[in-house]
């Protein structure tokens, strides 16, 4: 007998993981703590292994929930897409300007979904530093910034909090005195949430590498020379720390997306906006 992924299970796998917390996911959700795990062990059940690590300290993706999270996302993605665009055509252009730590997560997927759903329309993503974000904002080349809030270019229209989570390179003893920390180099939410939770536990530790992008911070990470606070749609399968108590807490942190004025009203701006809000 086929078997078939319910959408619902799948939008509360997703808010679990980005929650990081079964209880902040049911709550996101509208629906009570126990019921949102029956609905976590029945998809284990389709699946047929775990999908999250649980632990006092909240849940993190299995190696099998890291390999369903993309699909997951996407299908609900894509769900919501031809629930709300299909019949509506799109023209135009829009600019998206995306923290880099988002553009190597799902999101550019849910906006290449948008474009097929839409080919008359014309979407360019950027991924840049804060000073060429601002600019091509300021010119108007984009529209929609998505960004950690000391970056963007303007007030938020809304905001979103995630939770930041350990991952631990290939072979790094999580015990090891000092704790080798793998950073990045540019002032972000992300170092200063590694530093304070360092610099606030009694654990010793020692920088191990330092890069000014996500693709240094992972390529560290892969080579085994320490551990990094990042987004849980960042981690490798097997990144994750599971040992709530080997390593100190980490915060969430505050994202936002900004949208130039010049845009108000636009159809094509409105639904990459709220294909970016729904996926994120």
């Amino acid at each position: 007998m086929p078997r078939d992924l319910e959408i619902g299970l799948l939008r509360s796998f997703v808010a679990a993981v980005r929650a990081g917390s079964i209880s902040r996911a049911a709550t996101s959700l509208g629906q009570t703590q126990p019921a949102l795990s029956q609905q976590l062990r029945r998809l284990e059940g389709v699946v047929g292994r775990p999908l999250l690590h649980r632990s006092s300290s909240g849940v993190s993706p299995t190696r099998a929930g890291a390999e369903l999270l993309p699909y997951a996302e996407r299908i609900l993605s894509l769900s919501a897409e031809a629930l709300t665009e299909t019949g509506r055509a799109l023209t135009g252009h829009c600019g998206v300007g995306l923290l880099e730590d988002l553009a190597a997560t799902h999101l550019p997927q849910a906006l290449a979904d948008l474009a097929r759903l839409h080919p008359a329309a014309t979407l360019e993503v950027l991924s840049v530093s804060s000073t060429a974000m601002r600019e091509a904002y300021d010119s108007g080349r984009v529209h929609l910034v998505l960004d950690e809030l000391p970056c963007l270019p303007a007030r938020p229209r809304w905001t979103v909090r995630r939770p930041l989570v350990w991952a631990v390179g290939r072979g790094v003893d999580v015990a090891a005195d000092p704790l080798p920390v793998v950073l990045f180099s540019n002032t972000c939410a992300w170092r200063t949430a590694v530093l304070e939770a360092m610099d606030h536990s009694e654990r010793r530790w020692r920088v191990a590498f330092e890069s000014n992008s996500l693709v240094g911070v992972l390529a560290a990470l892969r080579a085994g020379l320490g551990v990094a606070g990042l987004l849980p749609a960042n981690l490798d399968p097997g990144m994750a720390c599971h040992d709530s108590d080997a390593l100190p807490a980490l915060p969430d942190v505050e994202l936002g997306l900004a949208r130039h004025p010049r845009t108000a009203g636009d159809p094509l701006v409105d639904a990459v906006e709220s294909a970016l809000r729904r996926t994120i």
